[in-house]
């Protein structure tokens, strides 16, 4: 029988990105199976939410592991678990997050290289250790797994695009699987990423990337998209705008824009 991490490591192709979309609960899990994502994965930021947290290293790795199994119980497709900093400095924590999120189900993880909660990115030499250590944790599985390392201090502006690049070369010939610069400055950086690796390359569609199209990420290499907290997002702003209505003026109005519970039990059922 086909695990569900091959099937997962099937979809990364070059140049023909298919969308991996986060979701935050078992609901929009569910909702976006249903309408045809063909992978899914937490969100950290979104998950934080649900908590009445702030993103950014305020989850704990039991926590992270038991939202994740909660996702994974009710997917049809596979679950990449968005991991942050593998809950830990040291490699041999990184190794034992992979270890653990197998266990529940994920097809893969995600390892930034971002010192959490601190937004200092981790010393290069460093930050490979800790994804050469996930890699052989991943390895020694009875099963595939599909590790994504990150460079998000392109993101954080701890380095600049030449940096996440030679990070990400290092954490390819560490043994990971996928590789993620989010945010780079524009599409031409993103471009030379995917030129300049020749694993599959994870491209964020949140800010000015939401411009662009599944063809244009197509044209230069990606392999995989996916939307970040973005989603999620999208939920709190209408949550955001109604209650300022509703708390501030006593309008009602946004209230008539709520999809039909008819739409949304069939999706759920």
């Amino acid at each position: 029988m086909t695990h569900i991490a091959e099937t997962f490591r099937a979809l990364h192709v070059k140049g023909d990105p298919f969308l991996m979309v986060n979701v935050w609960d078992r609901g929009s899990a569910k909702m976006m199976a249903a309408m045809g994502a063909k992978a899914l994965a937490t969100s950290s930021a979104a998950h934080a939410f649900t908590m009445g947290r702030p993103d950014g290293g305020t989850v704990t790795r039991d926590e992270a592991l038991a939202h994740a199994a909660e996702i994974v119980s009710v997917a049809s497709v596979p679950v990449q678990g968005d991991f942050e900093n593998g809950f830990g400095d040291d490699p041999d924590t990184c190794a034992e997050t992979v270890r653990m999120a197998a266990e529940v189900g994920l097809a893969g993880i995600c390892i930034e290289d971002i010192a959490l909660p601190a937004s200092e990115a981790y010393a290069f030499d460093l930050s490979v250790e800790r994804i050469a250590a996930a890699s052989g944790a991943a390895r020694a599985l009875p099963h595939d797994f599909v590790l994504t390392a990150r460079a998000d201090g392109i993101m954080t502006g701890a380095y600049d695009t030449e940096e996440a690049i030679r990070r990400l070369v290092a954490f390819e010939a560490a043994g990971a699987d996928c590789l993620y610069a989010p945010l780079p400055p524009d599409m031409e950086a993103l471009a030379q990423i995917c030129a300049r690796t020749t694993a599959p390359v994870n491209a964020l569609v949140a800010g000015p990337f939401t411009m662009q199209t599944q063809t244009a990420f197509a044209k230069i290499g990606v392999a995989r998209l996916s939307v970040g907290s973005a989603l999620a997002r999208i939920t709190h702003r209408a949550i955001y705008d109604a209650a300022e209505a509703m708390l501030g003026d006593g309008d009602f109005a946004a209230l008539k824009n709520g999809i039909s519970s008819d739409i949304i039990d069939d999706l759920l059922t």
